[in-house]
């Protein structure tokens, strides 16, 4: 096909999905088509959607709803929906939302340009069947992200069942891709030039106990290690009870591996945590932070917890407040608790005002901002490796990240240069200022 047809994607939601996009942008541009950030010159656009919690529903559906505009006012022909709302609500898109061509699931990536044929021939498709088939992420990507960092995906679902979570349910049970497959993207993603390798899956700790009767994220980050051209190798998304010694010993061993450890806990209350079908005691949470902390050093630790789960008291969440005070968290995000059709926390009784979770949101950011803003200011004066990724808005600065800032969940870095930076250069800056989430310094 002539490139004579252009396709927008808009990607919502997390890091997966992410890499999901990427996928559909590869096999577009490989069937010869024109890829573009601007909807405006966009013949078909994708909204590849999220629809984990009730905010990223309401996000897709916007989005969806935007993209349609463009029908009538640019040159847009078709809309096609794909992702985690689809496959979640598929039926209900279809009848509702007329503005849609066409339906994609999670298992219809590979499709995407056999969908946006039909759309441009003004014929429907949709494909949002349940296969569990998981080669599509073996697929040349095109990277959305910043040069000199790429997300790589070694799984997908979820086995956990956690109480609020539709995960499982979206994506379906937890499946590995085998580690010849994440090893030879990891070499190809190096000779494209990608010196940051940020690790993502529902649960990294987890990766090949499907395939190889146990845990071997570990055996995975030593052969990610070797790749020539990798600088930093980045895991995110760990489950704080699958993680055994021989995970920490690798992440110490490893020379690329950063000493960044995301482990989401969402509550550290036993009673919450059995209620959220979390696995592992108070005890066990305490017992990992002291293990990454003793045996990391300089290890930066980033978590998310929920508050206002049903029946969450007033004591139990002080006791939530009274753990992020003691541990002193380097990076920390909250959610307040969002019911989920379909999961057995949205039939729980008690449930919390939603005055009272937003209150009690405000209070742990509350607590957080000066726990970070000391973190911060114990960095300045020292000298970081910082990975590029722009230029501010003012024309000033450059900003990018150290090992110490995950992409798109922690702050950023500005500095000014010595001389002209380019996207994915790796260089030396020196901490000037510090505030609660970004620091500024000087290249030196």
């Amino acid at each position: 096909m002539a490139k004579n047809n252009t396709i927008s994607i808009v990607s919502l939601g997390c890091a997966k999905n992410q890499v999901d996009a990427e996928i559909m942008l590869g096999l577009l541009n490989d069937a010869g088509f024109d890829i573009t950030e601007n909807k405006d010159e966009a013949d078909v656009i994708i909204v590849n959607t999220c629809g984990f919690i009730e905010s990223a529903k309401t996000e897709a559906i916007e989005a969806i709803l935007e993209a349609a505009e463009y029908k009538h006012s640019a040159n847009c022909k078709a809309v096609i929906a794909a992702g985690c709302l689809t496959q979640r609500y598929a039926e209900d898109v279809i009848q509702q939302m007329h503005e849609v061509d066409a339906v994609l699931g999670i298992n219809g990536y590979d499709k995407i340009v056999d969908a946006v044929k039909e759309c441009l021939e003004g014929r429907r498709y949709d494909f949002y069947e349940y296969t569990g088939d998981i080669s599509y992420i073996d697929s040349a990507r095109i990277l959305s992200t910043p040069k000199g960092s790429a997300y790589i995906k070694i799984s997908e679902g979820c086995d956990n069942r956690c109480a609020y979570c539709a995960i499982p349910d979206i994506r379906g049970p937890f499946r590995s891709r085998t580690m010849e497959s994440v090893i030879s993207e990891a070499k190809r993603l190096a000779e494209a030039g990608v010196k940051e390798l940020v690790v993502v899956a529902q649960d990294t700790s987890r990766y090949g106990k499907d395939l190889y009767g146990r845990p071997v994220l570990s055996k995975l980050l030593y052969e990610l290690d070797k790749i020539d051209g990798v600088e930093w190798i980045r895991v995110m998304y760990l489950y704080p009870d699958e993680i055994a010694s021989e995970l920490i010993t690798a992440m110490k061993e490893c020379k690329k591996v950063v000493p960044y450890v995301d482990l989401p806990l969402q509550h550290i209350n036993g009673r919450i945590l059995n209620a959220m079908n979390r696995r592992g005691t108070p005890e066990d949470i305490k017992a990992v932070l002291k293990s990454f902390r003793e045996e990391l050093p300089d290890c930066v630790i980033r978590t998310s917890v929920i508050v206002g789960f049903p029946g969450e008291t007033e004591e139990e969440f002080k006791e939530l407040l009274e753990f992020v005070k003691d541990i002193r968290f380097d990076r920390l995000g909250a959610f307040c608790y969002s019911p989920e059709e379909g999961t057995p926390a949205s039939t729980m009784k008690n449930k919390i005002r939603k005055a009272v979770k937003e209150a009690r949101y405000n209070r742990i950011m509350e607590c957080q901002q000066p726990i970070s803003r000391e973190i911060n200011e114990a960095r300045v004066g020292k000298v970081y490796d910082v990975l590029v990724e722009g230029v501010s808005d003012d024309g000033i600065f450059y900003y990018g990240r150290s090992y110490a800032e995950g992409p798109d969940v922690d702050g950023k870095i500005y500095f000014t240069a010595n001389d002209p930076l380019n996207v994915g250069d790796m260089v030396k800056v020196k901490i000037l200022i510090a505030e609660e989430y970004d620091l500024t310094g000087c290249q030196i």
